[in-house]
C-alpha cells in the first residue's frame, strides 16, 4: 500500500489569464505538458506549462464551453457546450475538431472512459448518453433522471457510470445491461458534480446543500459527510492516492478533505468569487482550479509517499495557520499583486503511541518548523508592506472626498445667505 502525506503546504505555483468569463473546467493532459480549460466566453484553451510557450485558443463552440477532458492517452480533448454538442479537438496550433451533434439541450459534463475507447455525456435534456470515440457514433442514452442532469462518468474499470442531477439525486448504472442498479437521495439540494473513487468502490458527489458526500457503491452507505463549505459546491477531485479529496466552492475556496482521517486538512484562499472547478494532475503532485474572475490557478499538492502516522505526528506539532500572500504575476504587460492565503485545518488529538516520539524527533521536527514559519514570516512581512501603501492611498482619497465635500458645504450655506 502506497501511502501519501503531507511534505509542505501546498504552494500556488503558476497563474494564467486569457478567458474573458467564468472558467467552467480544468483538466491536466497526462504528459504534464499542458492545461485544459472550458470558459462561459464559448472558447476552449490549451495552456503550456513551460513558461515561454503561447497558450493555444480554440474557437468552435457556438455558446458556453461546459467541461473539457483529455482523452487518458492525452492526443485528444473532449469539450462539451450550451450550443448542444460535444467536439474532439487535437490540442495543436491548428485546433482541429469534429463535432458530435449530441443532445436536444445544453451538454453540461464530457468524460472518457479509462481506456479512451467511449465517451459519456449529461444534458439539461435529462439524459446520459454513451458514444464511441474513434468511430464517433452513438451508442445510447440512459432516460431516468427527472431534471438537468450535470455531470456523468465512467467508473475505473469502465463497467459503471455515474450521474449527478438536478432531480437531487446521484444514480449508478451498468454500462452493460444500461438499468439504473441504484439511486441516492441523501442530497438536499442540486448536485453539481460526482465522480468515482480511484478504488471504484466509492462516490463522491457534490451540492447547492453547500455539502460534499462519499458513498460505497457496494452497500450503498454513506461513508462521510462534510460540510466544511459556507456556499454551493460547484466541483471536486480525487487525489490518484484516494487518500485525499479536493473541492471548489461558491465561497471562493477550495478545500483539501483528508479521506483517511474524515477531515478538513487545508483552506486555499485564491480566487475572487466563486470557485468553479478543480482538478487533481494524472499523477497527483499538481492541482489546477478556476474561477468566476476568469482566473486559471496551478498548485503544488507538496504531497510525497511516506509513513502517515508521522505526518499527522509533525502536524500536532505545528499546528500552524500560514498564510502565503502578494503572488506578484506580471502578465502582458501588467503588474497585478495577487493574494491567495492556505489555512491548515488543526491537528487532530494524539494516542498515547502517537506522543512516545524520541527528543532528536521532536528536535529535528521543530526546527524544521520554525524554519518554515521564519521563511513565512518574510512574506508576511513583504505583504503587510503592499497592504500599507494600500491603506495610505485609501486615507489620503477619503481625506480628499471628506475635504471636497466640506467645501461644497460650505458653498451652499453661503449661497443661501444671499
Amino acid at each position: 500500500l502506497i501511502c501519501y502525506c503531507i511534505k509542505e503546504d501546498p504552494t500556488l505555483e503558476r497563474h494564467f489569464k486569457g478567458h474573458r468569463d467564468t472558467i467552467t473546467s480544468v483538466d491536466f493532459n497526462c504528459n504534464m505538458k499542458q492545461i485544459a480549460t472550458g470558459s462561459m466566453d464559448s472558447c476552449l484553451m490549451i495552456w503550456n506549462m513551460k513558461p515561454q510557450m503561447r497558450a493555444y485558443r480554440f474557437v468552435g463552440h457556438k455558446d458556453a464551453v461546459m467541461s473539457v477532458q483529455f482523452s487518458p492517452s492525452g492526443h485528444l480533448v473532449a469539450s462539451a457546450s450550451r450550443d448542444k454538442t460535444v467536439r474532439l479537438w487535437v490540442p495543436s496550433v491548428k485546433g482541429e475538431s469534429t463535432v458530435f451533434k449530441a443532445h436536444t439541450g445544453t451538454v453540461r459534463s464530457v468524460s472518457f472512459s479509462s481506456d479512451g475507447q467511449s465517451l459519456v455525456t449529461a444534458s439539461d435534456d435529462k439524459t446520459v448518453k454513451v458514444w464511441t470515440v474513434h468511430r464517433q457514433k452513438f451508442l445510447f442514452s440512459l432516460n431516468q433522471h427527472i431534471n438537468w442532469v450535470r455531470c456523468a462518468k465512467f467508473s475505473p474499470d469502465g463497467r459503471l457510470i455515474v450521474s449527478a442531477s438536478d432531480d437531487k439525486t446521484i444514480k449508478i448504472w451498468d454500462k452493460t445491461s444500461r438499468e439504473c442498479i441504484h439511486s441516492f437521495y441523501e442530497h438536499g439540494g442540486y448536485v453539481n458534480y460526482t465522480d468515482f473513487h480511484p478504488s471504484g468502490t466509492c462516490i463522491a458527489a457534490a451540492s447547492t446543500d453547500n455539502t460534499v458526500k462519499v458513498w460505497d457503491i457496494r452497500t450503498s452507505k454513506l461513508l462521510q459527510h462534510y460540510q466544511v463549505h459556507s456556499a454551493v459546491v460547484n466541483g471536486l477531485s480525487f487525489h490518484p492516492s484516494g487518500n485525499y479529496l479536493i473541492t471548489a466552492s461558491n465561497d471562493s475556496t477550495l478545500k483539501i478533505l483528508d479521506l483517511l482521517e474524515g477531515r478538513l486538512l487545508y483552506t486555499l484562499h485564491g480566487h475572487q468569487g466563486p470557485a468553479t472547478c478543480v482538478a487533481f494532475s494524472r499523477a497527483g503532485n499538481y492541482f489546477a482550479s478556476g474561477g468566476s474572475d476568469e482566473q486559471v490557478m496551478v498548485w503544488k499538492t507538496n504531497f510525497d509517499t511516506a509513513d502517515y502516522g508521522e505526518v499527522l505526528r509533525l502536524q500536532q506539532r505545528s499546528t500552524i495557520s500560514l498564510k502565503y500572500l502578494a503572488q506578484i504575476c506580471t502578465k502582458q504587460g501588467k503588474l497585478s499583486v495577487h493574494t491567495c492565503s492556505i489555512e491548515r485545518d488543526p491537528g487532530v488529538k494524539s494516542s498515547s503511541s502517537q506522543q512516545q516520539t524520541a527528543e532528536t524527533g521532536i528536535s529535528a521536527a521543530l526546527a524544521s518548523t520554525l524554519e518554515h514559519i521564519v521563511g513565512q514570516l518574510d512574506v508576511l512581512t513583504q505583504t503587510v508592506a503592499i497592504l500599507e501603501q494600500r491603506l495610505t492611498l485609501t486615507e489620503d482619497k477619503l481625506r480628499e472626498c471628506i475635504d471636497n465635500q466640506h467645501k461644497i458645504t460650505l458653498q451652499l450655506r453661503r449661497s443661501d445667505s444671499r
